[in-house]
């Protein structure tokens, strides 16, 4: 059970992803699973199998001190996967070992075709807590309880992620409050407003044309409701006192 706020962020690896090879599967479910418990993304990438890339993106999301990572994919055996690398690179200064655990499950789902390569998939950055696959027992692994690292395959991803988010990220208990209206007139006519609105209050502004008429919806969020509630009255007020008809409520959804 969580009381402050976490930055989710995944991070979804494949450039079979990018030139059209593949659908992705991976924010769709990760995202519904982050809803189902409070929480949402911060932002998620999708990127090349490029080693400098998806290090340049690990220590972007590493110097976010709230940050939760879920990286998917490049955690195989074969000379593309670069992810276990790459992740020891930045999470724990290069340092890699094998993990005992990770082998020995290796070896009993593989036998002696667990060598010369399948094995290497236990090669982990020090410190690597795992994650169960049921699919072929070849674990997924994470580090510091919040960066987290899982197959390509979703199939495989999925369980670990629930395993993840239930163990360490279960229910979010930091309550938000949101308010939003749909007002009969442009952004450009709350522009002044909204520049009012504080950065711990989230401000969402999104135009709309039905029957070719201008709309916006305005929504505040956030964790101090007398705040949201201060700044949500001012677009109120000048509604009224300008004579705009609005609604209390989101019309988009």
């Amino acid at each position: 059970m969580m009381n402050k706020e976490v930055n989710f962020y995944s991070v979804i690896i494949g450039t079979e992803l990018l030139n059209g090879r593949r659908k992705d599967a991976h924010f769709t479910f990760l995202n519904e699973q982050l809803l189902k418990r409070g929480w949402t993304h911060k932002a998620s990438f999708v990127i090349e199998d490029d080693t400098k890339l998806m290090e340049n993106i690990y220590k972007l999301i590493k110097a976010d001190e709230n940050s939760v990572m879920f990286s998917y994919g490049g955690i195989g055996a074969t000379p593309d996967d670069y992810t276990r690398e790459v992740a020891a690179k930045v999470f724990t200064d290069g340092k890699m070992e094998y993990h005992e655990k990770s082998k020995e499950l290796i070896i009993n789902q593989f036998g002696d075709e667990a060598y010369p390569h399948r094995v290497n998939m236990a090669h982990l950055p020090i410190n690597a807590k795992l994650l169960k696959n049921v699919v072929n027992n070849v674990p997924g692994f994470y580090l510091e309880d919040r960066f987290f690292f899982t197959p390509g395959f979703p199939s495989m991803s999925q369980s670990m992620v629930v395993e993840a988010l239930d163990k360490h990220y279960e229910k979010n208990r930091l309550q938000k409050y949101r308010k939003s209206l749909t007002a009969y007139c442009g952004e450009n006519d709350l522009i002044d407003i909204m520049k009012t609105v504080p950065v711990e209050v989230e401000l969402s502004s999104l135009p709309k044309i039905i029957d070719e008429k201008r709309m916006v919806v305005i929504s505040l969020n956030g964790i101090d409701e007398t705040l949201v509630n201060k700044y949500f009255s001012k677009f109120v007020d000048f509604l009224e006192k300008n004579s705009v008809k609005y609604l209390l409520k989101d019309i988009s959804k």
